[in-house]
């Protein structure tokens, strides 16, 4: 196995959990995934303006990190402070769902002179 392929089952692994915790930690029903689970994609809006603009609202609505900083906020508000965090929590595991679900598929994080120019290469070359 070559290491790309390795690297889409880390991606797909990352998906599984993410969705597995959100059905079970949270208690979201399955089909509420179906429901959210390309509305990351929203943030390409932000091509309309530019691709520097676009670029910075993809990365931030496509990037793990964000994902792990909502999924704790709402965690903490929910243990801190008893507010029903929930769907903050959710928000966090929808983006890093969708966002392993883009690595699997050849997406990443967006350089800000082109679409189509992502951390992991160019979008549609088959090297």
């Amino acid at each position: 196995m070559n290491l790309k392929n390795t690297l889409k089952l880390e991606q797909l692994a990352m998906m599984l959990t993410a969705l597995f915790l959100g059905i079970y930690l949270l208690e979201f029903k399955w089909w509420w995934y179906l429901i959210f689970i390309l509305a990351p994609d929203i943030s390409m809006l932000g091509y309309a303006i530019g691709t520097r603009v676009g670029a910075f609202f993809y990365n931030l609505f496509h990037h793990k990190g964000t994902a792990f900083l909502i999924f704790l906020l709402g965690y903490y508000l929910n243990e801190q402070y008893l507010i029903n965090n929930q769907y903050l929590m959710f928000a966090g595991i929808i983006i890093l769902a969708h966002s392993s679900m883009d690595r699997i598929f050849g997406y990443g994080l967006k350089y800000d002179d082109d679409f189509k120019h992502t951390h992991l290469g160019m979008i549609g070359n088959k090297t």
